[in-house]
């Protein structure tokens, strides 16, 4: 159980990190001055770089010293380090294209991220067939179906909040309107006194005031 288990634990905790990595890069959005962004998304991504750098080597050499392991990467180490060297071009090219995304959709990761997590999942199965000259069984094309579908519906479906303008109310039976009408005076001048103004809500028209005058 505990072998099945610590995998599933970390694949959460990736997910968790990975989740709230493109609302993180949502929050780096330039503001504008004149209608011009102060910055490029590519300013944040570079300190995304350094993250990486820093994190995955300080990192790495922790934990390699933790596990015993030699520091060498020559000879027979030299192919670990040649496919973890492209493993990381692979991952700076996604968090690249993940951080033009987030500018192109200014910052929308409710659309962004379904669309990495449901296609990350189906390209790791596609690149498991290729590998093993698979052409996978017919319940495997199925789940890639349905999770293209569940990204799609997620997509489409989350809440997309947007701030409420200022003094504008929220909904429509809380929207407002003021109507206020001049009435003349019984000498009929040119001096006017302007009644209450009525309130109503959106869609009610105002009630008529039928009695007569003295």
């Amino acid at each position: 159980m505990t072998k099945i288990l610590i995998p599933i634990l970390f694949a959460l905790g990736t997910a968790l990190f990975w989740g709230c990595y493109g609302p993180t890069i949502g929050n780096a959005q330039a503001p504008k001055e004149d209608g011009v962004p102060l910055w490029s998304p590519f300013k944040p991504y570079v300190f995304i770089g350094i993250a990486y750098l820093v994190i995955g080597i300080v990192g790495g050499l922790i934990m390699m010293k933790v596990k015993g392991d030699s520091f060498s990467f020559t000879e027979k180490h030299w192919p670990a380090a040649q496919w973890g060297f492209l493993a990381g071009c692979l991952g700076a090219f996604g968090a690249l294209c993940l951080t033009s995304a987030m500018m192109y959709s200014r910052g929308n990761a409710l659309l962004v991220m379904p669309i990495v997590f449901g296609g990350a999942v189906t390209v790791t199965a596609l690149v498991s067939l290729y590998r093993l000259n698979n052409q996978g069984s017919f319940a495997l094309w199925i789940g890639i179906a349905l999770t293209v579908q569940g990204v799609v519906i997620t997509a489409l479906s989350t809440p997309h909040g947007h701030a409420s303008s200022p003094g504008k109310g929220h909904g429509e039976s809380g929207h407002v309107e003021t109507h206020s009408e001049p009435e003349q005076t019984e000498t009929g001048g040119s001096d006017t006194v302007e009644a209450p103004a009525e309130i109503t809500t959106e869609g009610e028209a105002p009630e008529s005031d039928t009695s007569d005058k003295d």
